[in-house]
Order: C-alpha cells, then structure tokens, then sequence
C-alpha cells in the first residue's frame, strides 16, 4: 500500500532477484492439489461467502468487487469518501482500520460507524487491520494474532454483518524477511477467529508486502484454506512494480482460478516509479476476464500523491490515476456491478431514461462547459458519464453527479461531438443522449495574460526521476483552460502526471489542463506533477510556452 506513514513500494529492490526465479517457476498449484476439492463449509451461508472457488453472495449470485481503497484510520474525518467513492460507481471499499498496535485504535462506535456508512451508500466493506504491515522487516508492525484479538473485540459489532462485511485480518501482514514464516501465523490467526465465533468471509493479504513475490502464499494457499472450516477464506494479493509484465499477471491470477482458489486483487497501483512500471491495463483486463475482484490504491492522502485517485478527497479532481481507475477500459464505471443484497429480495434491473439533449456554454479554445436535462430512473440517478463520439468510437470525457461539467484541454478551432450516459446506483445505463457537436474558438491570445513557469526535479533514481512543473498566471485576467509546451534537452520521457494530461512526440512535450488546474486566476498558480526516465543527465527545459504564448523561466 502507499500511505501516508509507510509504503509497500519501498521494499520491492530488495525482490527482484528472488522474482526473477520464483515467479517464473512458482508451480506449487500443481493439477493434482489444484483440482482437489475444498473442505466442505461448517454451516449453511448466511451472507458473503465462498461457493466452488468463487466469492458469492448469500442468495448465491456471484459478487464481483469493484473499488478502492480508503483511509479511514489516518483521516476519520472524510466520512464524505464513501458517497463520492459509490457516485462515481464502486461497489466495494476497504477500509483501513487500526488496532491500536501501531496507530490510534478505532473504537467499536467508529467501526459500527464505518459498517452503516458502507451500507447507507450500498458498498460492500471490507475492513483491514494496518498495524500489521511489513512484519518481520519493520520493527514497529504488529502481529496477526494482535490483529485477531482486534477483531474479537468487535465481535458485537461484526455480529448480523456477513451480508455487508469482509475481514481482512491484516494488511500486508509480512515483509521480505524470511517471507515463508507468513502461513503458519496466518492459518493461526483464521483458527483463532473461527473458534471465536467469527462466520464472516475472511480476507488474508500475502507475505512480501503483499505482492508474493517469492510465492509463498501462492505455495501454501491449498493448506492455508484448509485450515477455514468455513471455507470461507478469500486470498488477497497486492500488485505494484513486482508485476511488470502481462506473463506475471496472468500466470498468478490463472493459478488461483484453475485451482479454485478465491482470490482478489487487493491493492494495485498503476503510475510507474523507481521500482518498476506496474502493468494495470493487463491487471484490470485480467480481472474482468477472470471475474476477479479489484480494489485500487488508494481514494487520497498519500504523502507522495502519485497513488491518490482523488486530489484532496475532491471527487471532481480526479488524477489520472484516478481517471484510468474509474473511467478507463475495464474500470470501475464500465463492469461495476452492485451487491444485490442493496436491493432486497430483487435486483435493480431497470435502467435510467436518456438523458436530454445537452447543450455547450463557456466555449473557448481550449474548453467548454455542457448541461444536459436530467434522466429520472425507478430508485435514483447516481451520476452521468459524458463521452466524445466519433464514429462507432466513443471516449470517456469526464463524470458528475450533476446535471453539467466542464471539459477541458482542447485544440482550438476543432470541433467535437458529445452525448451523455445517466447511470444509477445498481449499475443500470441509460440508452445515449442525443448527440451535440461543438466547435472551439480560434486562439486569438488572451489580452492583459502573461505567465511563468517553474520547473523542478523533485527526486532521481538510476533511470528515473519525479519532476513538478508550476504555472503561474503573471497577467490581469484569468486563464480558463491550458496547453503546455516545452522540449525536454536530455532525453527524457514523462511515464506518468497528475494535474495534466502529457503528448510526448520525441522530445517535444505538450500538456493540457486537467479539470481541477484549467483555472488560474490572476496572479494565481497550478502545478503539474509527473515521474519520467532520464538517462546519465537530467537538464531541465529552458523554454515554455502556455496556449502558445512565450513564458517566463522562474
């Protein structure tokens, strides 16, 4: 996980050698064991649980997890999270507790809490002890077996939850120390809340700050699930820069399914860094053919803001991490699909009307804002989706939970074609709006505007680097809408960037605003943050220019 105390991605140098060998060889899901059949369940389920290797809800309908990761335990304020997580079409949120080992201890009144949040918002919960992370590596993780008493403690307020709750006994609960110590602790800690009374679908995270990367949980998930005499045991598996590539995605994920084994992806991470490029468009891919769950990191408030989905919990600032999440091929918002539990004997199945025809304002070279008239649906609408068609294709725009939105970072004198998608809580999509095509305005200049621009490299490492780039509106009127241009003069190439969007041809990069930074008033700033590669130098861009105008270098 990325936090703002610690994060999973400090450790993976430490893996590559051991990666290399074990995750191209890791064979321990053999056909025998693997096709073996699990232990029978105890009792008859009476909420989530686990039928023929696959999470399911008490009426037996498959539940697929869609959604993220919150953390609650480090900022319990944000109780406004979980409505902006669902509008935007979660159907599932992780939640990071504490139990009180390594942080402040949330109390049973602040779980219960949680739990009817979750539920008010129709989100399945998944709740997670933090304080284990790392165990065994860092000093001040605490054990799996602090992490079941925790639980045990809530066992009044877990008690009536299964429908609604999942358990994750602890986050990460092993480093890269002697990873193989993982199972019989774990298989511990399910035994110990088993005995206690605990009926709940039990998530258990893998060793090697959760990304398994020497296979140890992979090795022992057979005998690990064994010990459940539930069955109701989901694995959990962590995917940032040890999973680099399409073959060890799917060589992990295809283990688990062909020996019907329930896994989720429990954490993943997208933006490259020092470490590695994650391959999320295969993990998100993968998941959706597999019909795995996933659950990305993180919704906000990381201290290296590169994970942040939200910037500053604000679900109309979305990074582009959060855009690929929610909007992108196989996100959240396409394949989503709510518990059906939220819908009591039945399931939502009617869709919202169309939404009116909208309608363009505010049309400027590089922007321009649409309103539509509202759908009405049977229970709610939840949000709207407003895609750019050309053709038979369409692209994801942008989303609201109102009737209109800006669009930004558009090349003058283009004209584009919208419509709009009305979506309710369940997942039901309305038939597309009528149509409205809109032409941008020339780029005239903007009389009484001037800017400058500051560039600097936040940090390197061998091949990489993380640089942050301010603009500053140094005229008498605002800027509404934006396009960066500049040259990098070594080489070196953008990976990723939040607050803009980046088109790198050769050295020749260009940025268009983001929702959240397309507005710069007058003697006012944005900033764009990005990591790139570089190679032995890294000179900085010595000239700029913004919607074609020549900056100022600060």
């Amino acid at each position: 996980m990325r936090s703002t105390r610690s994060t999973t991605r400090n450790h993976p140098l430490s893996l590559w050698a051991a990666a290399l060998a074990t995750l191209l060889g890791l064979l321990a899901l053999a056909p025998t064991p693997a096709h073996a059949a699990p232990p029978a369940r105890s009792a008859a389920a009476t909420g989530l649980h686990i039928s023929d290797g696959r999470l399911v809800e008490g009426n037996g309908n498959d539940f697929v997890m869609r959604g993220v990761n919150h953390a609650h335990t480090w900022y319990p304020g944000e109780t406004r999270s979980l409505a902006d997580i669902k509008a935007l079409g979660a159907n599932t949120v992780r939640v990071v507790l504490s139990d009180g080992y390594r942080w402040t201890r949330n109390t049973p009144e602040d779980v219960a809490a949680v739990i009817a949040n979750c539920k008010a918002n129709r989100l399945i919960c998944v709740l997670e002890v933090h304080d284990t992370t790392g165990y065994g590596e860092d000093s001040a993780a605490g054990t799996l077996d602090h992490a079941a008493d925790y639980w045990i403690s809530l066992k009044d307020v877990l008690a009536g939850q299964e429908d609604y709750v999942i358990v994750d006994i602890g986050n990460e609960p092993w480093g890269n120390t002697n990873p193989a110590g993982w199972t019989d602790p774990t298989i511990a800690a399910i035994k110990k809340l088993r005995a206690a009374g605990l009926q709940h679908t039990l998530m258990v995270d893998a060793p090697n700050w959760g990304q398994d990367s020497q296979g140890v949980m992979r090795t022992n998930a057979r005998s690990v699930y064994a010990a459940d005499p539930t069955g109701n045991l989901l694995f959990s598996i962590h995917m940032y820069s040890v999973y680099s590539t399409a073959q060890k995605i799917t060589d992990y994920l295809d283990a688990f399914v062909t020996a019907k084994l329930p896994l989720v992806i429990g954490e993943f991470g997208g933006p490259a860094d020092q470490w590695g490029d994650p391959d999320e468009d295969t993990m998100m891919a993968t998941a959706q053919q597999l019909r795995l769950g996933y659950l990305a990191w993180s919704w906000s408030g990381n201290t290296d803001p590169v994970l942040d989905l939200a910037t500053d919990f604000d679900p109309a600032r979305l990074s582009s991490w959060g855009e690929r999440v929610f909007h992108g091929a196989d996100g959240i918002a396409r394949t989503a699909r709510e518990a059906t539990v939220f819908a009591g004997t039945g399931t939502d199945t009617q869709a919202p009307t169309a939404p009116g025809t909208p309608t363009a304002s505010a049309v400027s070279p590089t922007s321009l804002t649409l309103s539509w008239p509202a759908a009405s649906d049977n229970v709610a609408v939840a949000r709207y989706d407003v895609v750019r068609v050309s053709g038979t294709t369409e692209t994801a725009v942008a989303s609201s939970t109102t009737t209109g939105v800006t669009v930004t970072g558009l090349t003058p004198e283009t004209a584009y074609t919208f419509a709009v998608y009305a979506r309710d809580a369940a997942g039901n999509r309305s038939a597309r709006s009528t149509a409205v095509t809109v032409t941008t305005a020339k780029d005239t200049g903007t009389p009484g505007t001037g800017c400058s621009v500051a560039y600097r490299v936040v940090g390197e490492w061998p091949g990489g680097f993380q640089g942050e780039i301010t603009l500053r509106n140094t005229g008498t009127t605002a800027v509404n809408g934006w396009t960066l241009a500049f040259t990098f003069p070594g080489g070196q190439t953008v990976t990723n960037m939040w607050g803009g969007t980046p088109t790198q041809t050769g050295a020749a990069v260009t940025v268009a605003s983001a929702s959240y930074t397309a507005a710069i008033p007058a003697a006012g700033s944005v900033s764009v943050g990005f990591t790139g590669t570089r190679g032995t130098t890294n000179t900085a861009p010595t000239s700029f220019t913004l919607n074609g105008r020549t900056c100022t270098t600060a």
